[in-house]
């Protein structure tokens, strides 16, 4: 039977590896690219398509930062699909990115750079706003907006005696100190991108625990340190010039640095050739590669507790009543403000 994947944020980057490697796996499936630029997206299907050429590679005009985008992707999903059997939640933003050079120089030369690279704990921030729909624009992205798809799409993930499959790219940025469940919109932070990934992370366990007695599983994965457009976007490209000689270098003693797109999307192919009930819903799996350049996927244990991912869950379902109620009136942005 010919399996549905549909792909968010698959015009470039990881996303973009991911499914050229889904496609040398399994050229019958039928691969959907679901990305906010159309342009971009007709590129990254040329390219697919010219390397496999008898692939089947659909488009979908999708923003996961906008509520009426999400619905309107949703309905074109469900007119056109019977099931879904993989759906790669892999779109992402991280606006206006401050690095404290300071800190950035004095971390090159030291022995926690590898660390540094990895969480950017005490180095990165952003500058969040406030999208159309009144919603933090960080988290409209990277999490709500694939929320508000999953539950669109569930008629198509759970089905009876089907089993369907989640997966979350999240990031070893997603640190349980950015988040905090009165504030899950971060407003009153300056690490959205850090909060939006620890959420998505917490989000999957409530997932699985609500979804897996419907043939519904949650999974999440982080690629390593990947240089993409969005990291290429944290410093000044010529910073990039000066320390990428230090980077392949350290990549000789860690594994965490995956460097390139193909590399960072081992672990999102590793658990398409999965069975969902071998996999832990506790564990984030790496994307890593050794020194010799072998790819491999480890399992490691997240730190989050079930009472959170519930009440998270929670507030995530009524801010899409609200949503919905508000979306439908036309005057979402002010209510939306003053409800989460």
């Amino acid at each position: 039977m010919q399996r549905v994947v549909i792909v968010t944020g698959a015009n470039s980057g990881i996303g973009l590896a991911l499914c050229e490697r889904l496609l040398t796996e399994d050229s019958q499936l039928r691969l959907c690219l679901a990305c906010r630029n159309v342009q971009r997206a007709e590129a990254a299907r040329s390219a697919l398509l010219t390397s496999h050429t008898n692939a089947h590679v659909d488009l979908l005009h999708l923003d996961v930062g906008s509520v009426q985008s999400v619905f309107t992707a949703a309905q074109e999903v469900k007119a056109r699909y019977s099931r879904i059997d993989f759906l790669y939640l892999n779109a992402g933003i991280m606006p206006n990115p401050q690095v404290d050079v300071k800190a950035f120089f004095k971390g090159l030369f030291s022995r926690n750079v590898v660390n540094m690279f990895a969480t950017a704990e005490g180095l990165l921030t952003q500058q969040d706003r406030l999208n159309s729909d009144g919603l933090q624009e960080v988290f409209a992205t990277n999490l709500f907006g694939h929320f508000l798809l999953i539950r669109e799409l569930e008629p198509l993930l759970c089905q009876a005696g089907h089993t369907s499959r989640i997966v979350w790219t999240s990031s070893s940025n997603a640190r349980r100190s950015a988040f905090s469940i009165e504030d899950m919109q971060h407003r009153n932070g300056t690490e959205p991108y850090s909060s939006s990934k620890y959420a998505s992370d917490t989000l999957s366990l409530a997932l699985n625990r609500h979804k897996n007695n419907q043939g519904l599983f949650s999974s999440v994965i982080c690629p390593g340190l990947v240089m993409t457009n969005l990291t290429y976007g944290i410093l000044p490209s010529f910073f990039w010039t000066l320390i990428m000689p230090i980077m392949w270098l350290i990549r000789i003693f860690t594994n965490t640095f995956t460097l390139t797109p193909y590399n960072g999307a081992e672990a999102l192919h590793w658990l398409f050739l999965q069975k969902s009930e071998s996999l832990d819903p506790r564990a984030k799996y790496h994307s890593l590669t050794s020194g010799l350049g072998t790819n491999y996927t480890q399992p490691r244990k997240m730190d989050i507790d079930d009472e959170m991912s519930e009440v998270l869950y929670s507030k995530l379902l009524d801010l899409e009543r609200v949503v919905r109620g508000e979306a439908s009136e036309g005057n979402a942005a002010n209510k939306l403000i003053n409800s989460t």
